[in-house]
This record gives structure tokens, C-alpha cells and sequence, in this order.
């Protein structure tokens, strides 16, 4: 008898020691054992007979209980079989639960507000987002309102593990989308977005209702190390993005928010984010023919959560501190301003800078950038800059900025009512994430970026060897040459952009449109510490496009990209849409 106690101790222990499951454990004390287990071994009747044959041989050897194929019985085999009994017997138990949008359950980003147990997102972008684990889930959502216009309803967007699984606008007052339906329990993340602006209603989280078996099914994701706020107009809640042209009209079914400059910076630099943005707005004026529009401004609407009744509450500026707070206004005020702009210019910097101070106060820590420019209105581009300057020089505030958007370009495509394109959207993320980096010093990959966007135009004429040209570069960047006579060489005269920074490595992508009133070849460089790159093209009266790809071989700060267009007399050639992408 002692014999069997003592081997049942050490059996016990063993247990405790593997537990089910522990097969690693296990696997390192028989590393060559393979442990294959019949659900006809493992029974209780055979799990007695091992255990008299291991304490006292009450039973002859038997195969079956060679659990691991080791050709030996012993204490493992037990634990095997033991092991298999219990994880039969052990099933698990799936009940059906409900859970609220609430921050225990879901992180929640973007301005809400919470009204009778459903939690409504009440901005652009505004999203919840947690893990569901069971073998089903659905989410009942909520509508304030159903417009009788099918264009004018709220429109939401819902992912699963980052793939889309529904995009649509709320038809009815209430309804019930399936998260997913499995045979066994799974986990996925789940993002609910508002993707119209906050003038078209708000989508409000009744529930997420789960059948799982875990005790707590429902998780909210964890926030990121970096947020940002982002304040804005029509182009921020990205307006007419998804449009079929320029002349098509304001749709809710057209204006995705996940396509926004703001949503795509967020993506980029990995960041939760924040946004308040209505279409038509402005500082000092909303969009008008020249009257002013008091109506339609940001500033008296910034710190409540919604223009719209009930969610006209105040927002709670402590539930999401922001290190970085975008401000793309004064497209609307444009008109306005420029009306009468000898008056109306120390008006709108005044409200500018009244502006400021508010965002100040309650981003006590945030870096501000101010920006715009994507639309037109280059005079009142100036007036933010500005005003930028104003404010920075009266408060000493080290931690405000401005840099000009560009310009929309036609070629990449035009949303509804001549607003940014999915192509102009996501050139302006490239450009803020950079500009976000700098300012918190976090290193840029330049991804995206057009490197040659700020560079120098000019052109260098070899006069000794009798060249003569004019120049001139429009507001679009076209560069213009007309040459009066050619030298004697191609590179007598050069077309050139400078100071284009390069990092070693990085892979770039060159192209331009061109045409020349004569026939003749181009040659086309980029250039600096190095030439990284050449070719020849022919060019003629018909325009044509151009692509060409490099790797740098080493950092340069100041590259050029060049044109030798010189050696023939009396001709003219224009060089477009000249840009560098950084590509990798």
C-alpha cells in the first residue's frame, strides 16, 4: 500500500505540474515521443486499469495504454489519458450578453455623446472601437434622424479586423448589423466610423450583443501613443471625395470621412484622432458670394459637441488630450475677405488669433499647425500666416505653425462641387504627417511626398557660348522656356528645379509632362553629390508623359532635377507637372 500511495503522490504532482494543456512542459521531458491520443483509449474503466497496473501490476501490459507510442507504460501514459478524459468532459458554455458603447467596453474616439443608454457619434470620423470574442456578434445602431432625402441621411461604416464588412447610411430608425457568425469562438476588432459630417445626424451604439462563453467578450482597444485633433471645413470632412466629377452636387453617399486627409494623416502616423468640421465654414465668415456669413463659423461651435440638437451639449476636453491640433480654415471666409479686402483683412487675422487663444486654452500642450491653401485663396493664405505670426510674436508660444497646402491639381481628379479628389486627399496626408513629425521631432519616412513641391525653378543660359533664353513659371508650376538662340550645345541652356533634399536609399519616382515646339531629345538628370539618375527622351509637338525610377545612393540635401534643352535656335518648350515621389 505505501508503494501505491507514494506513486499516486507522484503521479499528482506530475499533474499540477503539466495540467491540461501544458504540452510543452511535457514534449521537453520526451522531446523524440509522438503523442497521438484515440478517443477509445481514454476512458475511465481504462484510466483504473493503468492506474492498478502502475501502483500494483494488478492487470497484464496492454498496448492501449502506451498513450505517447513509446513502447513503455508508465506515469505519462496516465497523465495522457487523464489529461484526454478531462478535456472531453470540459465543455464550453456560450450565453448571449449585451454590452454598451461605454469607455469600459469600447475606446471611443472622436467627439459623442452619450443620451439614454446609446452612445452617438456625433462628428466626422467619430468611431468606437473594442475586440468581440464569441461565435456570434451584431450591433444595433441608432438614428437621431431619417431624412426623406435618401442622399441626406447619415452615412457609417463598420470593420472587422480592418476589412470592411458594411457601408452604408441609416435607412430606418434602428438597425442590426452581424459583427460575424462562426461554428467556434473567435476574436476580431471592430470599428464603427461615422463618415458624413456631423450636419447630416449622428449614429448612435445602442448595443453590441454577443454569444460567447468568455466572462468578458466585449473589450475596448488600446489607445495609441499619439493623438490628434483636426478642425476643419468641407475638405476635412472630405466632401464630394467619392464624386463622379466637379459638377456633381453634395451627397452624403459621396463624403467619406476615411478618406479625409485627417483620417489618412491618423492612419499613417498610427493615431487616434479627433475632428470637428462642417462644410461652409469658416473664422470670421462662412461660404458666401462676398456677404458675411455669421452663421457658418467654427469658433462659437468648437467646444460643444455638435451644431445639431440634442448633441449641442459641451464637449469634455479632458476625455482626449491631442499632441498635435491641425487647423485648415479660411477657404470659406475667402470670399468674404476678399471682397473688401483692405478692411476686412485685419478682421479676419483678429479672428484668427482670437482663435487661437481658445484652442490654446484648451490644448494647453498641443502642437498647433494651421494650414490651407488645397482650394485656392492664396490672398488669405497670407492672412493666416499672418495671423500665425501674431499670435506666436504676442505669446511667445513656440508651438504654433503654418505652412501653405498645395494647390489641387486638375490632373488628379476633382470631387463633387470642385473639391479635393481621393489623389488630392492623400497628397495632403503625406505632407501633414511629415509636418506633424517634424514638430514633435518623431523621424519622417517622406512616404508619399513630392520632393520636388517646394523646389527653385530656374534656368541656366551659357551666354559665352551664344545662348538666349526667357523663362517664365506659372502658378501651377509649368515651366516655360522660349528660346531665342539654342549655343552650340544641349546644356547651354538647363532647365532646372533645386535644393530637392534625397535621403540614401530612399527609392523615387520622377515624372513631368513636356512638349517642344521642334523635335529634338531632352536629356533629363537628377543630380547632386552624385548623378543619380539619366535618360534621353524625344519630344515633339504632341504631349507626352514621363516616368522614371532611382534609388539614391547617398543623403544630399541639396539635389537638382535638370533639362538640356539647348543647341537649336527659335523653339519653345513647356515642362509640366514636374514632381518627385518618394516612394520607399
Amino acid at each position: 500500500m505505501k508503494l501505491r500511495k507514494y506513486l499516486l503522490m507522484a503521479v499528482t504532482s506530475v499533474i499540477t505540474f503539466t495540467s491540461i494543456g501544458s504540452v510543452g512542459v511535457f514534449s521537453e521531458a520526451y522531446p523524440d515521443s509522438v503523442f497521438t491520443i484515440t478517443e477509445d483509449k481514454s476512458t475511465a474503466e481504462n484510466l483504473n486499469s493503468l492506474l492498478d497496473f502502475l501502483t500494483c501490476g494488478g492487470v497484464d501490459e496492454n498496448a492501449d495504454f502506451d498513450m505517447n507510442n513509446d513502447d513503455n507504460i508508465d506515469v505519462y501514459d496516465y497523465i495522457l489519458m487523464k489529461r484526454q478524459i478531462l478535456s472531453e468532459n470540459v465543455k464550453e458554455e456560450f450565453t448571449d450578453s449585451e454590452w454598451k458603447a461605454t469607455e469600459d467596453n469600447v475606446k471611443l474616439m472622436g467627439r459623442n455623446v452619450k443620451l439614454n443608454d446609446v452612445t452617438w457619434l456625433v462628428q466626422s470620423g467619430s468611431a468606437a472601437e473594442f475586440s468581440v470574442t464569441g461565435k456570434s456578434a451584431e450591433i444595433v445602431l441608432k438614428c437621431n434622424h431619417v431624412s426623406s432625402n435618401k442622399d441626406h441621411r447619415s452615412r457609417y461604416a463598420i470593420y472587422a479586423d480592418d476589412a470592411l464588412i458594411a457601408d452604408d447610411t441609416m435607412n430606418s430608425k434602428e438597425e442590426k448589423i452581424t459583427l460575424f457568425s462562426e461554428d467556434s469562438s473567435v476574436t476580431k476588432n471592430i470599428r464603427i466610423i461615422l463618415l458624413s459630417e456631423a450636419m447630416y445626424g449622428a449614429v448612435g451604439v445602442e448595443s453590441i450583443n454577443v454569444n460567447s462563453s468568455a466572462e468578458t467578450p466585449v473589450k475596448p482597444l488600446p489607445k495609441k501613443n499619439l493623438s490628434i485633433e483636426f478642425i476643419g471645413d468641407s475638405i476635412t470632412c472630405a466632401y464630394g471625395v467619392e464624386g463622379a466629377s466637379s459638377s456633381e452636387a453634395f451627397k452624403t453617399t459621396t463624403e467619406n470621412f476615411t478618406k479625409s486627409y485627417a483620417y489618412l494623416t491618423a492612419q499613417k502616423l498610427n493615431a487616434d484622432y479627433s475632428a470637428v468640421c462642417y462644410s461652409g465654414h469658416g473664422v470670421v465668415s462662412g461660404f458666401s458670394s462676398g456677404d458675411k456669413n455669421s452663421e457658418n463659423i467654427i469658433p462659437p461651435v468648437y467646444d460643444i459637441n455638435s451644431k445639431i440638437s440634442p448633441f449641442n451639449t459641451s464637449w469634455d476636453f479632458d476625455s482626449q488630450k491631442h499632441d498635435a491640433v491641425v487647423i485648415n480654415l479660411g477657404t470659406n471666409d475667402h470670399n468674404y475677405v476678399t471682397a473688401d479686402l483692405e478692411t476686412r483683412s485685419k478682421e479676419f487675422v483678429d479672428g484668427y488669433v482670437d482663435f487661437l487663444e481658445t484652442i490654446r486654452e484648451k490644448n494647453p500642450d498641443a502642437f498647433i499647425i494651421c494650414t490651407m491653401g488645397t482650394m485656392g485663396g492664396e490672398e488669405t493664405c497670407g492672412l493666416v500666416e499672418e495671423a500665425v505670426k501674431l499670435f506666436a510674436d504676442e505669446t511667445n508660444d513656440k508651438k504654433v505653425t503654418y505652412y501653405k497646402s498645395a494647390l489641387q491639381n486638375v490632373n488628379d481628379g476633382l470631387g463633387s462641387d470642385w473639391h479635393p479628389s481621393k489623389v488630392t486627399q492623400l497628397k495632403s496626408a503625406y505632407v501633414l504627417a511629415d509636418k506633424i513629425c517634424q514638430v514633435l521631432g518623431i523621424e519622417s519616412d517622406q512616404v508619399g511626398l513630392d520632393m520636388a513641391a517646394n523646389a527653385v525653378y530656374d534656368v541656366n543660359i551659357n551666354s559665352d557660348n551664344g545662348a538666349n533664353a526667357a523663362f517664365y513659371v506659372g502658378y501651377d508650376k509649368s515651366f516655360w522656356i522660349n528660346m531665342v538662340t539654342g549655343g552650340s550645345q544641349d546644356n547651354d541652356i538647363q532647365a532646372y528645379l533645386s535644393e530637392i533634399p534625397l535621403k540614401k536609399n530612399g527609392e523615387y519616382r520622377l515624372e513631368f509632362d513636356y512638349t517642344t515646339t521642334v523635335d529634338r531629345d531632352i536629356t533629363v538628370s537628377v543630380e547632386g553629390n552624385d548623378t543619380y539618375f539619366s535618360d534621353t527622351i524625344k519630344s515633339g509637338a504632341e504631349k507626352q508623359h514621363f516616368i522614371g525610377t532611382f534609388k539614391a545612393s547617398e543623403d544630399d540635401s541639396s539635389a537638382n532635377i535638370t533639362f538640356n534643352i539647348g543647341g537649336i535656335d527659335s523653339y519653345n518648350a513647356t515642362l509640366s507637372n514636374i514632381c518627385l515621389i518618394k516612394t520607399a
